[in-house]
């Protein structure tokens, strides 16, 4: 189950390491096909007391093997650098392999920031350099075709979290549902989630995503659809909720409607439609189950 937006940005490789191969024609790479793909321990930890941890971490292997390093970042961190030169040299020694940066990235600044060679090193002569690859809203490809959608809905995912902030993502999210109309289940759903997880519970484009699946993806009967369904079912019922208060003229003081946003429960949600067809006050809507008139 993944948990969160920084997880979703990452995870997804692991899931779909063939992600890597979009990410690289998206962004002009000269990657070279791998003939498997392994997922590594992230743990970066010696024997020191100090743990460094990558957040995913592949080997692809085949004529020019290399090490995928995935970090998700979400903000600027003066600190963030002097850790994944690390990890790099870390890898390096450890796998004798040559190891790749990439962060995933959902804000442009924090793309470009995390995009800026660091050099390590005095100022007159760089002993390193750390040169991160970056993906983010600034180069990843806003794909917003249902066709181009289902040729590739792992990237086609990869792409909605990182436009999550951008206006861009809702032509990204009803590609990606009408995309995902037509493929099994057990495809499906992994991909649901991985969409829901990276937009980020608290967005629009995560509200526009559950409302998304509610509708075009009704046909779904895993738990994570049903679960996002009925998120989408009780946001919408909590907007019908508020709007018809509001065309009757009932004030809602910023409580009462706090109560009411803040509610998932379907059950409370429809009892408090039917009393806000009548009801004179908010407070009439909101009474406590004791208080319900008889046959509620």
């Amino acid at each position: 189950m993944v948990n969160s937006s920084h997880e979703a940005m990452h995870r997804i490789f692991q899931d779909y390491p063939g992600l890597f191969t979009g990410v690289s024609k998206a962004l002009g790479l000269p990657l070279i096909q791998p003939t498997s793909v392994t997922v590594l321990p992230t743990d970066l930890t010696e024997i020191q007391p100090v743990e460094r941890r990558v957040d995913t971490l592949l080997r692809f292997d085949g004529d020019e093997p290399i090490l995928l390093a995935v970090e998700a970042q979400s903000a600027k961190d003066p600190n963030k650098p002097a850790s994944w030169a690390y990890y790099l040299s870390f890898l390096h020694t450890k796998y004798k392999t040559p190891p790749l940066l990439l962060v995933v990235c959902q804000d442009r600044a924090t793309a470009e920031w995390a995009a800026q060679p660091v050099l390590i090193g005095p100022r007159w002569w760089a002993s390193l350099t750390l040169r991160p690859l970056v993906a983010g809203p600034h180069n990843m490809p806003v794909i917003n075709d249902p066709e181009e959608a289902r040729a590739d809905l792992a990237l086609a995912t990869l792409s909605a979290i990182t436009h999550a902030r951008e206006a861009a993502v809702d032509g990204i999210l009803k590609a990606l549902s009408t995309a995902l109309q037509d493929v099994p289940e057990a495809v499906a759903d992994p991909i649901i989630e991985f969409t829901a997880r990276g937009l980020g519970v608290n967005r629009r484009a995560g509200e526009l995503w559950r409302n998304l699946v509610a509708v075009d993806l009704s046909f779904y009967k895993s738990y994570l659809s049903e679960e996002i369904r009925d998120e989408g079912r009780a946001q919408a019922r909590v907007e019908d909720i508020l709007h018809l208060l509001d065309r009757r003229g009932v004030e809602v003081s910023d409580t009462d409607r706090e109560r009411v946003t803040s509610c998932d429960d379907l059950d409370v949600l429809d009892l408090w439609f039917d009393r806000a067809i009548t009801a004179t006050s908010a407070e009439q809507v909101l009474a406590e189950a004791e208080d319900r008139p008889t046959g509620e």
